[in-house]
């Protein structure tokens, strides 16, 4: 199929790769505009961006697509549909509207559980059991339209978001592949109104710990919020990040520190978790093992 695809992370990457394998005709792929980066502030191309001109195709990066003349170079493409990916803009119903076959989406959840922009934080910050990636024809409103295809995937006990993001990306570039095979046989069935939450865009404010948790609750919370922006705590004042975690069998009251030779363990509401992976400030990320080998904490997390 000719297909204009639409993305700019790294989630979106390997859909693009996915489809250029399957052999279809990419005819334009839209990112979002290069961003300042690194120490010089220079402008960078984003990966999907960069993915793009290293497969040699055309890439566009208009910062919208309100514009008339932005929806006469889209139409003029031709394609037969439009492939979106974490594209970060708003689509109008002209741009929606312009394929034969409209524009399909990628999106990390089983709909309408977790419609939005942070799905697989969520999705793991609630403790989910399972989670998945649907096909979905796009409309108007949030992550609103029929799915034509979904695929599940149990979440694994002590993954973080990091694990998964790229477990669902994986998913996502085979379910589109078959979707795309499948679409004259596939039925696009309307979303449940029950069920449906709001994956809400990650908060800074939501990353700092508090053991008076319980524990499962600051489990999820650290791996939710893994790499980024990550789950944090200061000890003797020096702020400390986590960056995955699993319940622990120490004893240890709220806040408390433990270590041994597994690790370092801090009491929470309920019971004690196991720091898997930390990162000090100023220092690389490594496991707590690694980290207490050079490094003696206080007894207690402020």
């Amino acid at each position: 199929m000719r297909i204009i695809f639409m993305g700019t992370p790294d989630f979106s990457v390997p859909v693009l790769d996915a489809l250029v394998g399957a052999g279809h005709d990419i005819c334009a792929v839209y990112s979002q505009p290069p961003r300042p980066a690194g120490r010089g502030k220079k402008e960078r191309p984003g990966p999907v961006h960069a993915r793009a001109e290293t497969l040699g195709l055309t890439v566009r990066h208009p910062v919208s697509l309100k514009s008339e003349e932005a929806l006469a170079e889209y139409q003029n493409l031709k394609a037969d549909i439009a492939v979106v990916v974490a594209y970060g803009l708003i689509l109008t119903q002209a741009i929606l509207d312009a394929p034969p076959h409209g524009c399909l989406n990628i999106h990390a959840s089983l709909l309408p559980r977790w419609r939005g922009a942070a799905p697989i934080h969520r999705a793991i910050m609630a403790g989910d059991a399972d989670t998945g990636v649907c096909i979905m024809q796009m409309e108007a409103g949030l992550d609103t339209g029929p799915v034509l295809l979904r695929k599940s995937t149990p979440v694994a006990v002590g993954e973080t978001t990091g694990a998964l993001h790229d477990r669902l990306s994986a998913m996502g570039a085979t379910a589109i592949v078959e979707a795309l095979d499948k679409l004259r046989d596939l039925t696009a069935v309307p979303q449940p109104e029950d069920g449906v939450t709001y994956a809400s865009k990650i908060d800074k404010a939501e990353a700092r710990v508090d053991w008076t948790q319980p524990v499962d609750k600051v489990i999820a919370q650290i791996n939710g919020l893994s790499p980024f922006p990550g789950a944090w705590a200061q000890a003797g004042g020096e702020r400390i990040k986590f960056l995955s975690a699993s319940p622990s069998k120490i004893t240890a009251s709220v806040g408390q520190i433990i270590c041994d030779e597994d690790g370092l363990h801090v009491g929470a509401a309920g019971g004690a978790l196991r720091i898997r992976d930390l990162q000090r400030a100023g220092k690389k990320p490594s496991t707590s093992r690694d980290v207490l080998r050079g490094w003696t904490p206080p007894t207690h997390f402020d």
